[in-house]
């Protein structure tokens, strides 16, 4: 088969399965859920989904781990049902991406069964197990994770240890083993045959381990990261999965890049070399935060925003393809973040935001709610929380004191949950995701911020969405234009220019709750104002307004 570059001119919508629509009415969400609102994501414009994990999994991180990667996790439905789902959204010219959850499985798969009950099975070298110092009373070493806790966890009373870079239930596989990696590969073919597109890769930049597994000083937060992200064999791991397996479908890839620098993206996407078709990098989610720990929150200034942008739009034009996005299941709603959710504003801000990424060089992604401006969750306890991460970090900043007063001030502020909440799709009691109290608490601004009035207010921010999705389908500056900075240093004025040949596409948005007065405005005067957020315009830049102006 052909491989094309259809991925360059996708729109892609993710849906988080348990938070997206109950379909058997368990307070679940589930696949039949997602099959009943199809048509409403074919009605939005967009043309492809990232569907995050529906194995089979006993849901200690919710689904990434994974307890059998061939089967469907039962709350979510059956394989006939995904295959229904997958049949349906082809025939809405919907194509369809999964998650790829390949560095560690969940500690009920088989394999891992298997390797902890014999140390002589083969399956005991499918993970990372090592000794523990002095006689299996310390870890083999001082690496820590991304949840909070140390990196390995005791087997039993042996002396042995197993890798974990999240929670304990998440075993890290050993990459370096052969049959692991036909393994893979064997996972992969299963899904493609059915007649999926391609794969979003989790945390694949961890999948190769410095093998001296050395120790670091100090202990700072995630200890270890420079011997277990972007490894020594990643590139060729990477590479070998491509040609056995990515290059005889026309799929797409899209890796998620912990820790990654622009030159390490570069090598990960540059099409020669066979490895990733985009990334997603994480740097713009810094902006607001300190070392690029969330817990350590930090005014949102938007000139951190622009010089990341500007980075990343230069330094992979006509090299690599970026991904777009503000939002996703582990990040917090960017309304109430880079814009506001204040009840005034919440609407020009939440276009103003959409506007601002949606015309940069790459294949954008709308998280599911995303395109009705839905906003953090009001949460009150951590007894209201769901998630693995803010219970173990809550948990550790109970012990280490220093910690406390951040956790505590930041939390409900940050935890992945805020993303997680129901989709609200009406103002019904549980907001039309179910009909009986769902897994995680809903929003109480249900009543004002669903879909049924998105649909039904021709200005709202849902409407907004298509125009966007319009607007850029098919549009070869906004696809190839190279980008151009056109307020580098404005502490409120985010700016920018697409340029092909001679036609152009300029983006100019105001970050800020006030009014701003800039002379940039007065330049594109003869340029045609074909999308904005406000009815009416004036040199002046209304709150959160945004305008996108064409000379074509």
């Amino acid at each position: 088969m052909k491989k094309t570059d259809w991925y360059k001119d996708a729109i892609i919508y993710q849906i988080y399965p348990r938070s997206f629509c109950d379909g058997n009415k368990d307070g679940l969400g589930d696949i039949p859920g997602i099959i009943s609102k199809l048509d409403y994501l074919k009605e939005l414009g967009v043309n492809c989904v990232w569907l995050s994990p529906v194995y089979d999994s006993p849901q200690e991180d919710n689904g990434y781990d994974i307890s059998n990667y061939r089967d469907i996790y039962k709350p979510f439905g059956t394989l006939d049902d995904f295959k229904k789902m997958l049949s349906e959204m082809h025939k809405r010219g919907i194509r369809l991406i999964m998650d790829l959850v390949v560095n560690h499985t969940s500690s009920e798969h088989k394999w891992f069964k298997e390797a902890i009950k014999d140390k002589n099975s083969p399956y005991r070298d499918y993970y990372i197990i090592k000794k523990g110092r002095k006689n299996g009373a310390k870890a083999p070493n001082n690496w820590s994770g991304f949840f909070g806790e140390k990196a390995w966890e005791r087997i039993g009373d042996s002396e042995d240890y197993y890798l974990h870079l999240f929670a304990k239930g998440q075993p890290d596989l050993n990459w370096e083993n052969p049959k692991v990696r036909e393994e893979v590969k064997d996972i992969l073919r299963y899904w493609l045959d059915l007649g999926v597109d391609g794969f979003r890769c989790d945390v694949i930049t961890l999948i190769s381990k410095d093998q001296r597994f050395k120790s670091v000083f100090p202990t700072i937060a995630i200890a270890g990261h420079q011997y277990y992200v972007n490894g020594p064999r990643l590139h060729e791991y990477l590479h070998e999965l491509y040609t056995d397996v990515y290059a005889n479908y026309d799929c797409m890839t899209v890796g998620e890049t912990v820790l990654s620098t622009l030159d390490q993206a570069k090598d990960l996407v540059l099409p020669e070399r066979q490895e990733l078709s985009m990334i997603f990098n994480f740097d713009h989610t810094d902006t607001d935060n300190h070392f690029g720990v969330k817990y350590f929150y930090k005014k949102f200034d938007v000139r951190k925003l622009k010089k990341v942008v500007n980075k990343w739009q230069q330094g992979l034009h006509g090299c690599g393809w970026n991904s777009l996005f503000i939002e996703n299941h582990d990040q917090r709603r960017s309304v109430g973040r880079f814009g506001t959710d204040d009840k005034e504003l919440r609407e020009v801000s939440a276009k103003m935001l959409g506007t601002t990424y949606f015309f940069l060089q790459g294949t954008p992604f709308i998280y599911q709610g995303q395109e009705i401006g839905m906003t953090n969750g009001d949460f009150q306890s951590i007894n209201d929380l769901q998630d693995v991460e803010a219970h173990n970090i809550y948990n550790l900043s109970r012990k280490v004191k220093i910690l406390k007063p951040f956790v505590d001030k930041t939390l409900f502020n940050v935890t992945r949950d805020n993303a997680r909440t129901p989709m609200q799709w009406d103002n019904s009691e549980f907001a039309g995701f179910s009909d009986v109290e769902p897994w995680l608490k809903v929003n109480s601004n249900k009543d004002a911020i669903n879909v049924n009035e998105s649909l039904k207010n021709e200005d709202s921010i849902f409407h907004y969405y298509q125009k966007l999705i319009s607007f850029r389908k098919g549009n070869e500056i906004i696809k190839d234009g190279e980008y151009i900075d056109l307020l580098k240093h404005h502490k409120h004025i985010f700016a920018y220019k697409r340029k092909l040949g001679d036609k152009e596409v300029v983006v100019i948005s105001n970050f800020s709750n006030k009014p701003v007065l800039n002379k940039l405005v007065n330049q594109f005067d003869n340029y045609e104002i074909v999308l904005s957020n406000y009815k009416t315009h004036s040199d002046v830049l209304k709150p959160y307004e945004t305008r996108v102006l064409i000379n074509y």
